[in-house]
C-alpha cells in the first residue's frame, strides 16, 4: 500500500490520567503513546480489558483531552482545531449508539443534512450503504426502541459509512453482530478505505477479523503501546496466546 510522507495522525508521548482534586494526577490510563497513522491505513487496536483502547479512540475524537503529550491532524495540533470542525473529519462509532428519537432513515440522513448535501446525493448514499450492509427496507421507518442491540449497532455503522469521513474510529463494531453480518460490515469498511482512502482505526477483540481487515496493528497493555507492526509481521497465534494470558491475569487481580 502506498503511504505518504505526511502522516494523517501523529501522537507524541500522549498520556492520560484520571483526574483527582486540584492539579494532582490520578491513575494512569495511557502512558507515553507515540505512533503515526497514514492516509488509507487500517489499524486494528488490540489489548486486554483495561488496556486503554477505548480511551485512545476518545482522545482522537476529543471526547477526552490528554494529560500530557500532543496529537496532530495533518501537522495541525488538535488544540488548535475547533472541536466541531475536527469531528466533521473524524467520526467515532462507539459501542452504544443512539438515534435520538429519529427513525432509522432520519438518523442516516441527518449528518448529511447538516453538511448541506443535496437530497438526491443523500438518498443515493443511503441506498448504497443500506444495500451493501443488507439492511432491510422495513427498518428505515423504525425508531431506536424497535431495534435490537445488534440492529442499532449496524445502523450506527451505516450512518458512519454514509458520512464518508476522512478518519473513521470504530469501537468493537461487530461485538453484537452475527458472523455473516460482521463479515459484510468488515468488507464494506475495507471497501470504503480502499475507494476513498479513508483512514480507519478499529478496536476489536476478534483477532480473525483483525487479521482479515488491518494493514497495521497496535497492541496496548496496561496503558502502554507494546507493539506497532505491519499486519504481515504479526505472529497472530502468539498474539492470541498473549492476550488470553493477559486477560487471565487481569481476572485474577479482580478476585
Amino acid at each position: 500500500m502506498e503511504t505518504f510522507s505526511q502522516p494523517k495522525l501523529r501522537l507524541e508521548k500522549v498520556s492520560l490520567y484520571t483526574s483527582l482534586q486540584g492539579n494532582q494526577q490520578g491513575y494512569p490510563i495511557l502512558q507515553d503513546i507515540s505512533f503515526e497513522v497514514f492516509e488509507g491505513d487500517r489499524l486494528a487496536i488490540v489489548g486486554p480489558s483495561g488496556a486503554g483502547k477505548t480511551y485512545l479512540l476518545r482522545l482522537l475524537n476529543r471526547l477526552s483531552e490528554p494529560t500530557s503529550g500532543k496529537i496532530y491532524l495533518e501537522n495541525q495540533e488538535y488544540s488548535q482545531i475547533p472541536v466541531l470542525q475536527l469531528r466533521t473529519r473524524i467520526t467515532l462509532v462507539p459501542q452504544e449508539s443512539k438515534l435520538l428519537g429519529m427513525t432509522v432513515k432520519e438518523a442516516l440522513a441527518y449528518p448529511l443534512v447538516l453538511r448541506g448535501l443535496p437530497k438526491q446525493t443523500i438518498q443515493q448514499r443511503i441506498s448504497n450503504w443500506v444495500e451493501q450492509l443488507h439492511i432491510p427496507n422495513d427498518w428505515l421507518g423504525r425508531t431506536e426502541v424497535q431495534l435490537s442491540g445488534g440492529q442499532r449497532q449496524l445502523v450506527a455503522i451505516a450512518r458512519a459509512l454514509i458520512i464518508q469521513p476522512s478518519i473513521l474510529l470504530l469501537d468493537e463494531p461487530t461485538s453484537a453482530l452475527d458472523a455473516g453480518t460482521a463479515s459484510r460490515v468488515i468488507a464494506a469498511i475495507t471497501q470504503l478505505a480502499q475507494s476513498h482512502q479513508t483512514t480507519i482505526l478499529m478496536v476489536n477483540r476478534q483477532l480473525d477479523i483483525d487479521e482479515m481487515f488491518c494493514t497495521r496493528l497496535l497492541h496496548l497493555q496496561q496503558g502502554r503501546l507494546l507493539a506497532n507492526q505491519k499486519a504481515s509481521d504479526v505472529d497472530w497465534l502468539k498474539l492470541k496466546q498473549s492476550l488470553l494470558q493477559a486477560e487471565a491475569q487481569a481476572a485474577e487481580e479482580w478476585i
